[in-house]
């Protein structure tokens, strides 16, 4: 996983610091030496996360921070605020400004990365959603991106995992104004009880007796159900290394005991906000989406979504020099199937195909139905290699596994051509006649195999 990081401070010595960190673990780095360049380089679209000091003269980070997240071009960029500040009433004065979070110098090396690369997860997810919402031309996702919550707004419903009733009790009492706190005191309830509630926020406390609180926040993550709810980690002093294997798993903040009202409060707000972020641009384009460009049979995107859609993955993919990768699956002798069971059967068997198709990519990856028994998958930050093993997985899984059709087994297999981004000239034209020729090969070598034309 690479990105764009911007590195914001007006002292030359630290920015070459975190410029080296940073480039030591493949990031590219851009860098600003004040807040005015900091937000035109925002505004530019091709920043990932920023790294924000706060002492800078002209514009400190508070007011560069305020700027960036009051604008919907820039307000989804995550900022960590970096400074040598370490009082509770600046981090909270961060994070009412927005910051996603707030390090104090000097930055443990570890703890920094662990954290860049949750916020670059982050990212892309937030990414990919505005980009499918863009796709479908939402002319109001502009207004939707700046909407403030309004004043009659729910209250959040936030779970507390703590075994220990009354650490749980006096953390209730601090959010007692801010949101309304269940708290669950037996792990394992706690995370059913997750799984059936329709959580805006989850605590997680690390003083569990004979529990791995990490692991529980693995389970979460691991859950469709909760896999989008923010997790916060209550932590003990000493337990850096718990915090920041926590954030490699993929919560998304922490807090120390003892917590701080104000900044409990805070980082609960800020993780809320986002969370309904992305629930609005989700909902933006499921229904924008569901009528003009899904397939009405499979629930995939249509071909017309795909010839909008693809462009725009292939140029930020040449923008930001990162891979992409696409692969044409098409069911091996389709009209035998539909000849044997009527077209009733072999919708049967489309709908099943795109079922498990769905099931062995990403989420982040674009599956659409191309035409007939053909879809198409495109992959974005994923090398050739990566694809073909892809392309692999969903051949075995639709092989080894007879379809039901009119309450019998039916055999089928699919043929896959992969492609990728060529580092040269390439185009979206040629990236998909690539993968159409080695699913030619496919076809002519003898069917069910996947074939792959190297960039």
């Amino acid at each position: 996983m690479t990105a764009r990081i911007l590195v914001v401070d007006d002292m030359p010595a630290s920015i070459r610091l975190l410029e080296a960190r940073l480039l030591a673990e493949y990031f590219e780095v851009v860098t600003a030496a004040n807040g005015a360049d900091a937000i035109a380089a925002c505004e530019t679209g091709e920043v990932d996360v920023v790294l924000l000091d706060v002492m800078m003269p002209d514009m400190d980070g508070f007011e560069v921070c305020r700027r960036l997240k009051s604008d919907p071009a820039t307000s989804h960029i995550p900022v960590v605020m970096i400074t040598a500040l370490d009082h509770v009433s600046d981090r909270i004065r961060g994070l009412e400004a927005g910051a996603d979070d707030f390090l104090t110098k000097p930055v443990n090396d570890l703890q920094l990365m662990t954290r860049v690369r949750s916020l670059v997860r982050l990212k892309m997810l937030t990414d990919e959603l505005r980009l499918r919402a863009s796709t479908t031309r939402n002319i109001g996702i502009e207004e939707m991106l700046a909407r403030r919550a309004p004043a009659g707004e729910a209250r959040p419903q936030v779970l507390l995992i703590d075994e220990d009733r009354q650490a749980g009790h006096r953390i209730a009492e601090m959010l007692e104004e801010t949101a309304d706190v269940r708290v669950a005191p037996d792990p394992q309830a706690g995370f059913f009880e997750a799984a059936e509630g329709a959580f805006e926020c989850i605590v997680v406390s690390t003083g569990f007796t004979a529990f791995d609180p990490l692991r529980l926040c693995a389970q979460l993550r691991s859950l469709d159900r909760t896999r989008f709810v923010p997790i916060i980690l209550l932590a003990g002093d000493g337990e850096e290394d718990r915090i920041v294997r926590g954030l490699e798993l993929g919560i998304n903040d922490f807090l120390l005991r003892p917590a701080d009202r104000q900044e409990l409060t805070a980082r609960l707000r800020t993780q809320v906000r986002r969370k309904r972020y992305n629930d609005h641009l989700r909902a933006s384009v499921v229904q924008t989406i569901e009528m003009a460009v899904t397939d009405p049979l499979t629930g995939l995107h249509n071909r017309r979504y795909l010839d909008s859609h693809l462009q725009t993955l292939f140029d930020r993919a040449r923008a930001r020099r990162r891979p992409l990768s696409l692969m044409i699956a098409d069911i091996d002798r389709f009209k035998s199937i539909n000849d044997a069971h009527g077209h009733d059967g072999g919708d049967a068997v489309l709908l099943e195909f795109a079922r498990r198709l769905r099931a062995n990519v990403r989420g982040i990856d674009l599956a659409c139905r191309f035409g007939g028994e053909e879809f198409i998958i495109v992959m974005p930050d994923t090398e050739g290699e990566v694809a073909e093993d892809v392309a692999e997985r969903v051949r075995a899984e639709i092989a080894g596994n007879p379809f039901r059709v009119d309450g019998k087994e039916v055999g089928v297999t699919v043929s896959v051509g992969v492609s990728s981004l060529k580092r040269g000239d390439d185009s979206v034209q040629e990236l998909l006649k690539r993968a159409d020729i080695a699913l030619y090969e496919a076809k002519t070598g003898g069917r069910n195999r996947v074939v792959a034309r190297a960039a």
